[in-house]
């Protein structure tokens, strides 16, 4: 399969990659070309900024998550259709998961695409070190195809000129160079970039100031023939097709700014399985969807909205007599925070018997799992992997005997989340494109929630 592919690796978080990924979206798109934007790592909040540039959806890379053998299948099944790849990294190129080897690193994924990379140096206050820092993240790993560089916040036409120079002897290609600029600068906060859900206006005009910018200062044309010489990618697309998909399942899943977080292989998976899925916004709407037969709370940001959430006490109300029925409800992150009976002292739904508030230490790495407590989607032993990112806490921490994970990092175990009746709460994010049994296993338990009882 002939996929043009691009990867968009930085020096260090913060360099500009979302910036300069983001443009070359939408500059290709202004040119006429389908873009496919993905993101290294588990990050949900870079490829919504992907989705609205590109108006395909934004998807994910991870080695951790998903394992090495599935990159180049997702990559093939992300990109069908597209005429170009831009791939987003993580952390600064030589980063992985454990902070030692190169496992879910922005280069391994490089290499397992067999993709060009484009390196991102923040070029502010610096000259001719940015050959120092250029050589040496080229030479670093020879397998790593660093085939040239794109400074971000550049102050000057002359301060272009002494960039462009200090790598003019190391041979290699300078590609663009993008001014610093308010214009272009995405707001942030305690998990990163705000989301797009919560200002999707403001940040359509932000990335058409950055597209436009890209224009200007990064060549297109070079890019596009970096991308159309890497090997065709041959093997197989993942398919989230199952041999027997089921009937009857309705599954109400949150969405809106407050839930936005969702993996697009999670619901592709849900809806191969026969699920049709029920988007609701618990911000607006005071009904669950009808005739739903399970729950999906994802994960967001619940407590930027905590007075709007508290005051949709109909919908609360609705989503405890829910689960009290016996009904699935599957709760991840902000959904944990959302089941609970109270977060930072406003109401919820209290389906969770903890509190939940803002504050302490982050909370944040990949973990394995097993899942210490049977589930009607979920047998008790089973393994995945998942990811955990939180500054918030919950008290109790976990369901004790009834806790939803076993998690392991860094030789340590701990207990976490909860599972009471259907429903399972936790703070682990899973990307379900290597574990598709859960989906399924979901789809059937939305199913049987809605089978008439015989007497």
């Amino acid at each position: 399969m002939v996929i043009p592919r691009v990867v968009i690796a930085g020096t260090s978080s913060g360099a500009g990659k979302t910036t300069v990924a983001c443009g070359l979206i939408g500059a290709l798109r202004r040119r006429g070309s389908s873009v496919q934007g993905f993101k290294v790592g588990p990050d949900y909040i870079d490829p919504s900024y992907h989705a609205l540039a590109s108006g395909r959806p934004g998807r994910n890379l991870d080695a951790f998550l998903g394992g090495t053998e599935l990159i180049a299948p997702l990559a093939r099944h992300g990109a069908a259709g597209a005429d170009v790849a831009i791939v987003e990294g993580v952390m600064g190129m030589f980063d992985g998961a454990s902070g030692r080897g190169e496992l879910a690193s922005t280069a391994q994924v490089a290499k397992l695409l067999r993709a060009p990379v484009l390196l991102v140096i923040d070029g502010a206050s610096m000259a001719r070190s940015a050959a120092a820092i250029a050589h040496g993240y080229r030479t670093f790993d020879p397998d790593v195809d660093v085939a040239g560089v794109i400074f971000n916040r550049v102050g000057s036409d002359h301060h272009e000129e002494l960039l462009r120079d200090a790598l003019e002897p190391l041979g290699i290609p300078v590609l663009g160079a993008l001014r610093r600029d308010d214009r272009i600068e995405a707001p942030e906060r305690h998990l990163g970039l705000v989301p797009v859900a919560e200002r999707e206006d403001r940040t359509r005009a932000a990335l058409d100031a950055l597209a436009g910018a890209a224009e200007r200062s990064i060549d297109l044309d070079e890019v596009l023939r970096l991308g159309r010489a890497a090997p065709p990618l041959d093997g197989p697309a993942w398919n989230p097709a199952v041999e027997e998909p089921v009937a009857g399942a309705r599954v109400a899943i949150a969405r809106g700014p407050a839930f936005s977080f969702h993996y697009e292989e999670n619901l592709e998976l849900l809806r191969a399985a026969g699920a049709e899925l029920a988007p609701f916004d618990p911000l607006r709407d005071e009904e669950l969807p009808a005739d739903a037969g399970a729950l999906i709370l994802a994960g967001g940001f619940p407590e930027v909205f905590g007075a709007e959430l508290s005051a949709n006490a109909a919908l609360r109300a609705q989503i405890e007599a829910f689960a009290a029925a016996g009904r699935p409800v599957l709760a991840e992150c902000g959904g944990l925070l959302y089941l609970c009976s109270e977060l930072d002292g406003r109401e919820m739904c209290g389906v969770v018997p903890a509190r939940a508030s803002m504050g302490g230490r982050l909370s944040l790495g990949y973990r394995e799992a097993v899942a210490r407590t049977a589930t009607p989607w979920l047998a008790a032993g089973e393994r995945v992997r998942g990811h955990e990112f939180h500054y918030s806490r919950v008290e109790p921490a976990d369901g004790g005997e009834r806790a939803a994970w076993t998690l392991s990092a860094r030789g340590r175990d701990r207990a976490e989340g909860f599972v009471a009746g259907a429903v399972q709460a936790s703070y682990l994010h899973v990307h379900w494109a290597a574990h598709p049994n859960v989906a399924l296993g979901f789809a059937r338990a939305a199913a049987r929630a809605t089978e008439p009882t015989v007497a």
